[in-house]
């Protein structure tokens, strides 16, 4: 009763709500991380297709994968905020794909493509739903940890406040490039300057 009254019980909750909730965040990278070699190949296929576009996505995808994830990941905010800045360019790299893509209208007419472009985008909505609620479930977890008096039970039994994504930074890095194909006007030709008069002749 006494640890009931003091949080404990909460605690194990919300712990295990925390935990849950990141399992759910990286189902979904990983997820997103398994359909890119398929994009990458069908994209690949399309004669001419940008390969700076490509060589990015597939440097993204390695940089996101070489990142070891363990379950101190979670609990170290340099480890957390290196995991979040790969998955955030990885993010970046797909959309610029996506937005070169629409200059390739046989890739558009590709169904192959046509599919897995829906499968990365309902993959990258539930990413964003995963990582709300691991925020969520974050912050209910820091503010049992910092509160009186659930915060001396806290000390008692090691429970420190956890590192969270930071939300204005991952929108950032995952907000699509702005791509403006058009060629730049020329710059307006420059009438040519009068010539001077001539001055009247001296008697």
């Amino acid at each position: 009763m006494a640890l009931t009254g003091c949080g404990y019980n909460e605690f194990q909750s919300l712990d295990e709500q925390v935990n849950a909730s990141w399992s759910e965040v990286l189902s979904q990278y990983q997820r997103r991380s398994d359909l890119i070699p398929n994009i990458v190949n069908t994209v690949r296929g399309e004669a001419n297709f940008e390969q700076e576009t490509l060589t990015k996505v597939v440097e993204a995808r390695a940089k996101a994968t070489s990142i070891q994830v363990t379950p101190e990941l979670a609990r170290d905010p340099a480890a957390l905020q290196k995991f979040q800045a790969a998955q955030g360019e990885l993010s970046s790299a797909l959309s610029r794909l996506l937005v070169v893509s629409e200059r390739y209208p046989q890739l558009q007419a590709n169904q192959g493509f046509r599919d897995l472009r829906v499968q990365l985008e309902g993959t990258e909505n539930r990413i964003t739903v995963a990582r709300n609620r691991y925020i969520k479930s974050v912050q209910e977890y820091n503010v049992l940890t910092r509160r009186f008096p659930t915060n001396l039970t806290a000390k008692i039994f090691g429970y420190e406040v956890k590192p969270n994504f930071t939300v204005q930074n991952e929108a950032a890095i995952s907000a699509p490039p702005t791509v403006n194909f058009d060629k730049p006007a020329a710059p307006p030709a420059t009438a040519p300057a009068p010539a001077p008069a001539a001055s009247p002749a001296s008697n």
